[in-house]
Order: C-alpha cells, then structure tokens, then sequence
C-alpha cells in the first residue's frame, strides 16, 4: 500500500470495464471470497494508520461488494481492540456472494451491525465510506444520499473504500447532490481515472493505492497517471552554447494583452531555449523587456524565410486577440513545431479553413500542441464547458483525433492526449495556478523545453514534452506551497526547480 499523489513515477489507470475484467481473471484464480478478505484488511491497516488514537469507528456499508469490503475492514478493526458500529444501507436481499460471506463472518465476531439507520459521529471518531463502489451511475438514492450527509457532516475524518461514494469512476464528476468528500481513499486492485480529475482529488482527498496481491503490469492501460519520472534530466554538457538548445518565437500580445506574450516569453527562456523572440500584435508595444532583457523584440517575425520558421518552436496565441487569425495560415504551412494557446484555439475554433489547414499539418510530419482550458475546449468541440467538464479524458481525447495533434486539456487533473495513445492525468499541480496568465507561462514553458530538442517534431516527442512541461508546471507550484501563485512569480518558481 502506498501514498498516490503526487505520484513519483507514471502509473497506469483502469476504467471500470477493464477493472473489472482484471477483478474476474484475479478471482478466478484465487480462492473463494481471497479479494474481498485483502482489500477488507487493507482498509483496516489504512484505518488505523491515519486514524490512530479513533476508539470507535462507525462504518456505513452498502448493499454490494463495497459494502462487503467494509463488513471485511469492521471484523479487522474489532479484532485490534476498535468499537466498531456498521450500518446497513440498502438491504441484504440479493447481496453478491462475496458480500454475503463478509456479512457473514462479522456477526460471527460480533460486530455491532444495524440497518438503515445512520448515526451521527461524534468527535474523534473515524467514518469510513463502503457505500458504492465503481458500478455506481446514478444518483445515489435517498438512505445512501442521508448515510453522505452524516459521513460529510462528521467532525472527524472519513476514509473511503475505493472511490468516494457519488462518485463516477470514470470522469471524477459526482453523480448527483450527494456525493462522499472524505479525506482519505484506499482504492482497491486498480487506479480509477476519476480519482484524479475534474471534482474527484476534491472528494478523495489523499489517495493511496493497494494492489491486493494483483499484477496488472501485462495489462494494457486505458489511462496513465504523468509522475515526477516525466521530468528530464536538465543537465548540460561544457561544449554546449546557447545554439545548442534552440530558438523559441512568441506571437501574441494584441492592444492591452502584451502581458500574456511577455510571460509566455519569460517561460520559454526560463526553460532554457537558447534564443527567445517575441513578435507582439501591438504594434505600438514595447521593443524591450526591462525585467528580461535577453528577450529579443522582432516585428512581424512571422513574415521570416519559411527555413527560419521551420526550424523555430513557435508558441502563438498568448494574448493574441482576433489579430492573431491572421498569421496562422503561415504558421501552419511553415513551422514544424506549433503550440497554440488561447486565441489562436478560439480562432480555429471558428474558423472551417483554419481547421483544415491544422487537421493537415499531420500529414507533412508537422507536430502541433493545442493548450486549451475547459471553454476554449468546448469551442473546438462545438459543445459547451459543462459537456467538456462532465467526461475530460473523452474531450481530449476527441479534440486530439479531430485535429491529429496533441492536446493539454487544462484544469483539475490535466489531460494530455495524442490521436492512438492512451491519455495522460497530471498528478502535480493545486488551485494555487487558477490565477491570470499561468497557461501563458505553461505554453511558454513547454515551447521552451521543445525548442531543446530541435531535430525532434513527431508527435510522440510533443506527447513527452507536454508531460514534462504540465507536471514541471503543477509542481512548481506544490514546492511554493502558497494558497495563490502569481503568474510572474510562477516562471521563477520554475526556473528555481530546474
């Protein structure tokens, strides 16, 4: 058993699907009710271990194998010398066998068992959520929905079995009003996807993971977790001059936006691109940055040789306004490198023919990144933030096939996807980077870091690089600590992380 996030290496994620796939070979060959007789004592062990000095602990267990995975921890929990109390939501009528068996051996050791009548805990005690387990997709009904309310109104902690009850598996969105926020969940066999997104790190509160005895290293992923292992070796070698690591173009900055250009820039040189430019859209901008005067200031750099552009990591769109339609088709024609964040997304996402040049970028090996947050989402998908929000691996994902590109959906647990790959969950970050111009610095921050491997422009090269650049970023912020991060003190906080 081990703490998840974040998570010190990539870790694969298993929809329900293939869960339970994995659950039924798994129990085929072992003896009967051998999983549920784990995970109960894995719970157990986790029980005691954050709720140390808890002499009672009530557990609210539902009518499935969640539910028996707590009847499972209770008999546990007695046996090391807790007052142990299970309540029964939901009838044990057609309970799984597995169930029934656990139900079973805990009226043999005596423990406390009662129905549908969900107590409220006192201070000091531990609540622990068996209540759902992944099968769950509906709103939780009204006695499971009343045994949420007591967990959530408990003054001590709560730690739940597999996945917070209320909770969808799939897309870390809850499924109705009532939905488990505990501050701790054991998740059994395999890493579910919505544990880790949207509104699932809000209501599993730290993570920790137990295989049970199961290798599903054959397995293939449906997701993966992006860890620490993401992050490069930034070392140098002594012959190497600033020619060895690239040059980075930024193109944004419209009237009143030069800032986003400006901290877009900053990033990419705080990455370690050996030379950065910046073209700002503001005709009537600044030639210079006092702050960062390495920073080199060009007019419509865009209108280089096509062989500067080519071999250039051109980041566009920070701060670019509806100016910035305009210098995409070049772009897209000549670059070999593209990272496209904010306007130049909503310009593409209103614009059949910019779609169709983007769309052919993959076919003349040309690698694009797309940074877009949940709205600019929607927009390239036609949808809304809602639908974007409610299944994000599935947005990505999507985005990614149309336009053949690799796409950083930004948010709670960022998704990186690429067309035939299985997508990536950043582990790293907090609601410390939810402040204006953190994307800037994020797409500034990966053109740099891509700018560093400059015969590199396939897609499966972008995939790594955004990997790095998203967890480098979340991290970044995890080492500051701060409940908010400037979006200038980011790119220093950054830098001191290299």
């Amino acid at each position: 058993m081990h703490r998840i996030l974040p998570a010190p290496r990539s870790l694969p994620v298993f929809g329900v699907e293939r869960t339970r796939d994995i659950e039924r070979r798994a129990a085929a060959a072992l003896p009967p009710h051998t999983l549920m007789r784990r995970a109960g004592l894995a719970v157990a062990r986790l029980a005691l271990a954050v709720a140390p000095h808890a002499e009672r602990v009530w557990i609210a267990a539902g009518p499935g194998n969640n539910g028996g995975d707590g009847l499972e921890a209770a008999l546990h929990l007695r046996t090391a010398g807790r007052r142990v109390r299970v309540t029964r939501v939901g009838g044990s009528a057609h309970l799984p066998d597995d169930a029934r068996d656990a139900l079973e051996r805990a009226r043999e050791a005596g423990v406390d068992i009662d129905d549908d009548a969900a107590p409220e805990l006192a201070r000091g005690e531990l609540g622990i959520d068996a209540l759902l387990g992944i099968g769950a997709s509906r709103p939780p009904g009204s006695a499971i929905a009343h045994a949420i309310g007591r967990l959530n109104a408990a003054p001590g902690p709560v730690l739940a079995v597999d996945l917070p009850s209320g909770l969808h598996a799939g897309t870390g969105q809850p499924l109705g009003t009532a939905c488990v926020r505990a501050h701790h969940c054991l998740t059994l066999l395999t890493l579910k996807p919505g544990l880790f997104t949207a509104a699932g790190r809000d209501h599993a509160g730290a993570v920790w993971f137990d295989d049970l005895g199961v290798d599903t290293a054959a397995e293939p992923a449906d997701a993966w977790l992006v860890g620490a292992d993401a992050v490069a070796d930034a070392a140098r070698a002594h012959a190497q001059h600033k020619g060895s690591f690239g040059d980075v173009a930024i193109l944004g900055g419209a009237p009143g936006m030069t800032g986003a250009a400006l901290l877009a820039a900053r990033a990419a040189l705080a990455a370690g691109a050996g030379r950065t430019y910046v073209s700002l859209l503001d005709a009537s901008g600044m030639a210079h940055d006092p702050q960062r005067p390495e920073l080199m200031f060009r007019s419509d750099w865009w209108k280089q040789p096509e062989a500067t552009l080519r071999r250039t990591t051109v980041v566009c769109g920070c701060g670019g306004g509806d100016a910035v339609r305009d210098i995409l088709p070049r772009l897209f024609s000549a670059t070999a490198r593209l990272v496209l964040d904010a306007d130049a997304l909503n310009g593409i996402a209103s614009d059949a023919k910019l779609q169709t040049l983007l769309r052919a970028r993959a076919d003349r090996a040309r690698a694009t990144v797309l940074t877009p947050h949940p709205l600019e989402a929607a927009r390239l998908l036609g949808s809304d933030a809602a639908q974007v929000q409610s299944d994000r691996l599935g947005a990505a994902q999507a985005i990614a096939d149309d336009f053949r590109c690799v796409v950083v959906l930004k948010g709670s647990g960022t998704v990186i996807a690429a067309p035939d790959l299985p997508p990536r969950i950043n582990t790293s970050g907090s609601a410390a980077l939810a402040t204006g111009g953190t994307g800037d610095v994020l797409a500034g921050w990966l053109g740099g870091l891509w700018a560093q491997r400059p015969a590199a422009s396939d897609t499966d090269v972008a995939m790594q690089v955004a990997c790095e650049a998203v967890y480098a970023h979340g991290a970044a912020a995890d080492r500051c600590g701060a409940p908010v991060l400037r979006a200038a003190d980011l790119v220093d906080a950054l830098a001191a992380g290299r």
